[in-house]
């Protein structure tokens, strides 16, 4: 394959050779090295990021390529100048780009049009990076991924939810949305029936359920997940309201305890203490935020590397 834009239209070999590649390359940083001498990354963004652009950046480095930070905000993206055009003329320079867009469509045009690899590094719709490194995150926490059990409350109409549903299916991992009986909250039906699809196509079949309790969701859970509750396109003024409709599905110690005692916390952040989670669970003993955050740099490193048919 080419490009990565959703975890919907890769193969369960594709994620498990990526993670697996993710942890050697953790392990022995220094055999990768100068593997991407004098190739170039470009960085297009037109969402705000820190562990995005600073893991993809780093890990380019680390690995003997250079990247370039482009903000559309300067640019003549979208104004002047088309999506396509834009791919076009990238190709011309590059050897890989990696887009944080607003709309998943944006991303699809890029990649139609470049001839080089394109990454999506979060749109409306997908946010394939973040659940590759959640997935190594877990397999090093419990030496498997397949039979376990994840639950994610909170938000559900997202696009790190959706990531999940699909990364979750493909790999035998049963997935648990608590989430209030809202449409601007719980998940999609379609992306629902997405992951339904892909787990039936496997042998380790999943199970996908969702819950508008957030004690049923979470009960008995290998790993509870959250995210933030106001993301990048909600309006400041949603903040209130969608705080009294979110509350219960809050994040807290006496949420965790209906989860399984050798449970983790993961949060792929920025984590709002006190909103979607308690400071006592995301700083607490149970939480492995910060070692996913960490492997956002080594999955997006695998990630690179396969694509451009290094490994």
């Amino acid at each position: 394959m080419k490009d990565l834009l959703s975890l919907k239209d890769v193969s369960k070999e594709f994620i498990l050779d990526t993670i697996e590649k993710a942890i050697e390359i953790k392990q022995n940083p220094e055999k990768y090295a100068t593997i991407l001498k004098d190739k170039t990354l470009l960085m297009i963004f037109e969402k705000p990021s820190l562990r995005t652009r600073v893991s993809f950046e780093v890990g380019m480095t680390q690995l003997g390529g250079h990247a370039i930070y482009y903000d559309v905000s300067t640019s003549p993206l979208g104004k002047k100048e088309t999506i396509e055009d834009t791919a076009r003329t990238s190709e011309r320079y590059v050897d890989i780009i990696m887009a944080r867009l607003n709309h998943f469509s944006d991303c699809k045009a890029l990649a139609e049009n470049a001839k080089v690899p394109v990454i999506d590094a979060l749109s409306d719709e997908n946010h394939p990076c973040q659940i590759l490194c959640d997935l190594q995150t877990i397999k090093e926490k419990f030496g498997k991924l397949q039979g376990l059990t994840l639950a994610y409350v909170g938000d559900c109409e997202n696009n790190v939810t959706y990531s999940l549903l699909h990364g979750c299916a493909h790999l035998g991992i049963n997935i648990k949305l608590g989430c209030p009986d809202d449409p601007e909250l719980k998940p999609k039906q379609e992306i629902i029936d997405e992951a339904k699809a892909i787990a039936a196509r496997n042998t380790e079949l999943s199970k996908v359920e969702v819950y508008h309790d957030a004690v049923e969701a979470v009960k008995d859970a290998d790993v509870v997940y959250t995210d933030s509750w106001m993301s990048y396109h909600i309006p400041e003024d949603r903040m209130e309201a969608r705080k009294q409709k979110l509350l219960p599905y809050q994040v807290n110690s006496a949420l965790m305890q209906n989860a399984k005692p050798t449970a983790v916390f993961m949060n792929c952040l920025p984590a709002m203490r006190g909103l979607e989670q308690t400071a006592e669970v995301v700083d607490g003993p149970q939480s492995i935020v910060f070692d996913q955050a960490e492997n956002r740099l080594h999955a997006q490193k695998a990630l690179m590397l396969k694509l451009l048919g290094k490994i």
